[in-house]
């Protein structure tokens, strides 16, 4: 029995539709926290999520201590004494978690752009004139 032109050509683009379908989903099942080795227990320090219009991304980084993304643009979070975090951005009030305190440097930030030296310790003034709070004016 002969197979028609079209029916073999179907039946690959079928089987090649689904191997690829297959293949994609399989990833994405298997897909770690950002920064995380493969098989790796959940990190309690992770987000990934859009606020104020900016995407924030945060992930147990070196020795467990907390990374935080702004746009993809590093900020530096620092441990206070009671527990909380806080950031040069927003350095006044304790934040409970790292999430928090990246939302609430968001805040502060408004619509500027996160400055390269918030991701320094401290607070640096920018040698272009910017504002010494972490933000491009």
């Amino acid at each position: 029995m002969i197979v028609p032109r079209r029916v073999a050509l179907r039946s690959l683009f079928a089987l090649a539709v689904t191997a690829f379908t297959g293949g994609a989903l399989g990833r994405i099942a298997t897909r770690t926290t950002p920064g995380a080795p493969s098989g790796a227990p959940h990190d309690p320090l992770a987000f990934d999520e859009m606020y104020g219009g900016r995407r924030i991304r945060g992930f147990s980084g070196p020795g467990g201590t907390p990374v935080a993304l702004v746009d993809g643009r590093p900020l530096h979070l620092m441990r206070c004494a009671d527990g909380g975090y806080v950031s040069p951005i927003d350095h006044y009030a304790s934040c409970p978690t790292p999430l928090a305190a990246t939302r609430a440097a968001v805040d502060e930030l408004g619509t500027a752009p996160l400055s390269r030296f918030a991701a320094a310790h401290g607070v640096h003034t920018d040698p272009t004139g910017g504002s010494p709070r972490g933000v491009h004016a």
